[in-house]
C-alpha cells in the first residue's frame, strides 16, 4: 500500500453554488487556500487529483433513476417543484447534476484510491453532503457522495464499512441507504434531534432487521462543549469501531458544531474538532492499517470556522498536525477579507480552548452529556457483544 494521502480537488468543486445560501462554496475556496498558504498541500506523498464526475451506473446505486432525471430536468424549468427540490433548503441550480455527480465522483475517487492501496487516506472537503435520500434532496444535499462512495467500497469488495459523522447534523442520508445493511457501521454524533434538524437520530434507531447494531446514534444536548462531546466521542466510537473491525473507514467531518455557527447550538471550538480528527487518524492505523477516507460536510461560519477546522483535517490525514497556535497567512487573510467583507478574519489556528475531558463512567451524578451516553451504550452495545456498564468496553 502506498503511504501517500491523496487530495481530490479541483475549482469545479466550487460549482456546487445554490446562490445566496448558507452552504456558500467560499468555505471551501477559503479551505483550500489557507491548506495551500500553511504548506500542507505541498508535503511529500501528497498527490492532488481533479475529480471526475459520477456516472448514472454510479449514482444509482444509492439514487432512483426518476430521482436522477429530475435532478437533471429541474433546471429548465423555473417552477420546477418535487423531489425535494425547488425548496428554500434545496433550491434548484444551474448546472445541478453535473456539479452535484462532481462531488459524488470525487469522492468515489477518494475511496477507490484508498481500497486499491494507491494512497493511505484521501480527503474531499467539499463532500460530506450526508443527508440527500434515495428519492430525494434534503438539508443542501443533492446526491449523498459518502453513500455513493460506500456503495462503490462494497461493490469492490468491501465486506465491513465503518461510517463516522461528526456533523452537527444526524447522518440521516447515510444511515437510511445502509440501515439493513450488515456491512456498514453508521456512526452519528450530532445534536439531539429534539432540537434540530433532522428529527432523527435516536439512540433507539440501531439498525434494521438482521443488521441490528449496525447504526449507532449519540443525540448530545444543546450546549454541549468540547469537553462533553470528547467524552461521549471517547465512550463510544472506539468501542462500537473495535467491535466492528472494519476495513476502512470512511468519515464526515462538518464543522458546524462550532459555538459560532449560526445553524445549530453545540459549542465546539476548533481546537475540539481537531482532537477529533486526530483520533479518527489514530482509529484508522489501529483498525484499518490507516485506510480512511474523509469528506467535509456542514458548516456555515464560512470563515471564522470552517477554513481553520478543515485545514487542520487536511494536516492530520497527510502528515504532521499543525500547531494550533499557528497564524493564519497575512495572504489569505486578504484574500477572506476580500471575498467576504466585514466578517472577523481569525489570526490564529486556535481558539485558545484546551479540548481534554474526564472519561465517562456509569457511575456517579450523571449529567446530560453522561445520560445521552448511556442511553446509546444501552441501546447498541448489547448488539455489538459489549457491555454498556463497563468503561472498558
Amino acid at each position: 500500500m502506498s503511504d501517500d494521502t491523496l487530495v481530490v480537488w479541483d475549482e469545479s468543486l466550487l460549482d456546487y453554488d445554490m446562490g445566496e445560501h448558507p452552504l456558500d462554496p467560499v468555505r471551501v475556496e477559503l479551505t483550500v487556500a489557507l491548506a495551500r498558504e500553511l504548506g500542507v498541500l505541498d508535503r511529500p506523498g501528497v498527490r492532488l487529483v481533479r475529480p471526475e464526475p459520477a456516472d448514472d451506473a454510479t449514482l444509482t446505486r444509492v439514487h432512483l433513476p426518476d430521482y436522477l432525471a429530475a435532478v437533471r430536468n429541474a433546471p429548465r424549468d423555473p417552477l420546477f417543484a418535487g423531489y425535494g427540490l425547488g425548496t428554500s433548503d434545496n433550491p434548484v441550480f444551474d448546472g445541478m447534476h453535473e456539479s452535484s455527480a462532481l462531488v459524488a465522483g470525487a469522492t468515489v475517487a477518494a475511496a477507490e484510491a484508498v481500497w486499491r492501496g494507491e494512497a493511505r487516506r484521501a480527503v474531499n472537503v467539499a463532500g460530506g453532503l450526508h443527508h440527500a435520500m434515495p428519492d430525494r434532496a434534503a438539508g443542501f444535499c443533492v446526491y449523498n457522495d459518502p453513500a455513493v462512495a460506500i456503495a462503490r467500497l462494497l461493490d469492490l469488495g468491501a465486506e465491513r464499512v465503518a461510517y463516522v459523522d461528526v456533523d452537527v447534523h444526524h447522518g440521516d442520508g447515510v444511515q437510511e441507504v445502509f440501515y439493513h445493511d450488515p456491512r456498514v457501521l453508521t456512526v452519528s454524533l450530532h445534536e439531539t434531534p429534539l432540537a434540530l434538524f433532522p428529527g432523527t437520530g435516536f439512540p433507539d434507531e440501531t439498525g434494521g432487521p438482521g443488521a441490528q447494531g449496525s447504526a449507532v446514534n449519540v443525540p448530545l444536548p444543546p450546549g454541549t462543549d468540547d469537553s462533553g462531546w470528547q467524552r461521549a466521542f471517547h465512550a463510544i466510537v472506539p468501542s462500537v469501531l473495535r467491535a466492528f473491525r472494519p476495513q476502512i473507514l470512511v468519515t464526515q467531518c462538518g464543522a458546524d458544531g462550532h459555538r459560532m455557527d449560526p445553524l445549530a447550538d453545540l459549542h465546539l471550538s476548533v481546537d475540539g474538532q481537531r482532537a477529533t480528527y486526530l483520533a479518527l487518524r489514530a482509529l484508522a492505523d489501529e483498525l484499518c492499517d490507516g485506510r480512511w477516507v474523509a469528506t467535509g460536510g456542514g458548516g456555515y461560519a464560512l470563515v471564522e470556522v470552517v477554513p481553520r477546522a478543515w485545514t487542520h483535517l487536511l494536516a492530520v490525514a497527510t502528515g504532521t498536525p499543525l500547531d494550533p497556535a499557528t497564524l493564519t497567512p497575512p495572504g489569505w487573510r486578504a484574500l477572506a477579507a476580500h471575498r467576504l467583507p466585514g466578517r472577523d478574519v481569525p489570526l490564529r489556528m486556535t481558539d485558545d480552548v484546551d479540548p481534554s475531558h474526564q472519561p465517562w463512567q456509569p457511575t456517579g451524578e450523571p449529567n446530560s452529556v453522561d445520560r445521552a451516553v448511556a442511553a446509546t451504550r444501552k441501546a447498541v452495545f448489547p448488539l455489538l457483544g459489549l457491555d454498556p456498564y463497563d468503561p472498558r468496553d
